[in-house]
This record gives structure tokens, sequence and C-alpha cells, in this order.
């Protein structure tokens, strides 16, 4: 039962877990807010790209069909039904994803921290709040099907321990300038 869940919720989430990773890799680019500033500070950083969003959104909406057309060995591999990703899902998790980390940014100006500094709790969610709802706006009957209490508690679980690790490993590899 355990491993069913933690098996469904890693693979309903990975077109969240990848677009912020791939904005990093894509890098660069004109910053979302232009370079404005609201009550003295940025209003997000030069971090938060258009081009990163895009090519987030759209590594994250990609990875959902591939993970389609795994589903079936996956599953058998597994002994687990895993889910398929309808468009709207896909297209909800992977850019809400990006949204809640824009949100998450824009929340850390209006704080007082300056880009990339660590804010725990918010650091490792913003994105996983920003995909659900977006996913649930889009495809609510897929989303409740899939996103069960308990497969949300192994989420919410699992993605801070995910998060710390992976940031972790781009710091390593100099792909991230802090570990957070």
């Amino acid at each position: 039962m355990v491993g069913s869940l933690v098996a469904t919720a890693f693979w309903a989430m990975v077109p969240a877990y990848v677009p912020n990773n791939a904005a990093v890799l894509a890098g660069g680019g004109r910053p979302i807010d232009g370079g404005r500033e609201w009550r003295g500070a940025r209003v997000l950083g030069d971090g938060k790209t258009w081009r990163g969003t895009a090519v987030g959104t759209a590594v994250g909406v990609v990875v959902a069909f591939a993970l389609n057309a795994l589903v079936d060995p996956a599953s058998a591999a597994l002994g687990v039904d895993l889910p398929t990703f309808e468009p709207r899902a896909a297209l909800g998790l992977a850019f809400g994803a990006m949204c809640g980390d824009i949100g998450a940014s824009f929340l850390k100006r209006r704080s007082g921290r300056e880009r990339g500094a660590a804010f725990p709790g918010l650091d490792q969610l913003d994105f996983v709040v920003g995909a659900l709802c977006l996913a649930l706006l889009l495809a609510p009957g897929w989303t409740t099907a899939v996103f069960t209490l308990p497969v949300l508690a192994v989420v919410a679980v699992m993605t801070p321990v995910l998060h710390v690790v992976t940031n972790v490993a781009a710091y390593l590899l100099g792909l991230k300038n802090e570990p957070w």
C-alpha cells in the first residue's frame, strides 16, 4: 500500500518536479519583471525569466507525455496502476509549478530576502501548491482522482526531501549558486 502511494505520488508529480530544474538549465533571458521595483525592491528578480518559464513549462509537458508512453510497462513493473496525464493536467502541473515558484519569488522580495536567500517551507512547497492549484483549475476531475488525500500526504512529505537532495546536487554540480 505505502509503495503504491509513493509510486503514484512521485509519478504524478514528475511533470511538476521537472520544470524549475529545466528553467535553471535554460537560464538567462529577459526577466519577467523587466527590472522593475515595487516599494524599493525588485518585483521578482533576475532569476525569473520568460525563457526559463517557457522552457520549464514545455519540458514539464513533454515529460508528462513521455510518461504516458511509458505508463503500461512502468505500471506492470511496479505492480501499480499509474496515472496517465490529460493534456490540461500536464499543462496545469508544469505551468503551475513555474507560477508557484514565481509567486514565491514575489513573496521573498516583499519579505526583504535577496535572490537565492533561503525561505524554509516556501522554497520546498511553492511549486507544489502552484502545480496542484492550476491542475485542479484546468483538469478538476483528473486532479481529484489522482491526488487523493493519501497521495497528497505523500507528496507533502516526499517533496521537501527531494527538493533538498536535488538542490544540493545542482549546487555541487555548479548549476546553482546556493544549496537550497
